[in-house]
């Protein structure tokens, strides 16, 4: 960084000593200049080429989800009816809520409404927390031999990497249901919100039965029986 900022020294200060004149564009300055120009130009390019690439990906996955889908949905749909710990849902509750005062298409978009026990937010990232988790303690297992808790407190690389992975699927969960679209709102081929759901909930089941597991033989999993 320091070589760049003492190597540009030279050509600002050049460019500072030169007369503006009515014959710039005619100046050995008019080809910087230009160059200068083409950078927004070439923003304005990256910007075009990645909102064509979101519609594709929209028209490829999205689907748009009604207020009325929902609706009809909380309505015929017999799980929306069951009683949950004895309460039905009612409006205006704080648990469990309608499945349109739940969902980010049809609720409310904040913090509390999408964070709450019956919210989009929790299992969504708890889920795609688990299954990267296990995915990551398969390999990481093979790769250096050791549990769980020794990869993320003995050695500490694991508890680096957990720290980074986090809040990125955390930011990447939260973003689309701040801007009113839950994970039922994409579909590509068998990936779909439901298999989510449920590969979420065995990874969460499987990660903390690994968890439970390796404290009990004090070795790990996926070295020692795999």
């Amino acid at each position: 960084m320091a070589a760049v900022l003492l190597s540009s020294g030279p050509v600002l200060g050049g460019l500072m000593s030169l007369p503006i004149t009515s014959t710039l564009s005619g100046s050995k300055l008019s080809p910087k200049l230009g160059g200068l120009r083409t950078a927004p130009n070439a923003r304005r390019g990256t910007s075009i080429i990645c909102e064509g690439i979101r519609e594709s990906v929209d028209r490829a996955t999205k689907k748009d989800i009604s207020k009325e889908e929902v609706l009809q949905n909380q309505e015929r749909n017999e799980s929306e009816q069951r009683s949950v710990f004895g309460a039905k849902p009612n409006s205006g509750s704080f648990y469990p809520r309608p499945e349109a005062e739940r969902r980010p298409e049809t609720g409310d978009r904040d913090f509390g409404s999408i964070f709450a026990f019956d919210g989009a937010a929790p299992e969504t990232i708890n889920g795609r927390l688990a299954m990267v988790g296990i995915v990551w303690a398969a390999i990481a297992e093979r790769m250096s031999g050791l549990t769980v808790f020794d990869q993320l407190y003995t050695q500490g690389t694991g508890l680096v990497f957990y720290v980074a992975i986090v809040p990125l699927i955390a930011y990447a969960s939260i973003v689309p249901m701040l801007n009113g679209e839950s994970t039922d709102a994409r579909r590509f081929g068998p990936f779909t919100a439901r298999a989510e759901r449920w590969n979420g909930r065995l990874a969460m089941l499987g990660f903390l039965a690994l968890l439970f597991t390796e404290n009990y033989i004090h070795s790990p999993v996926f070295t020692t029986w795999f």
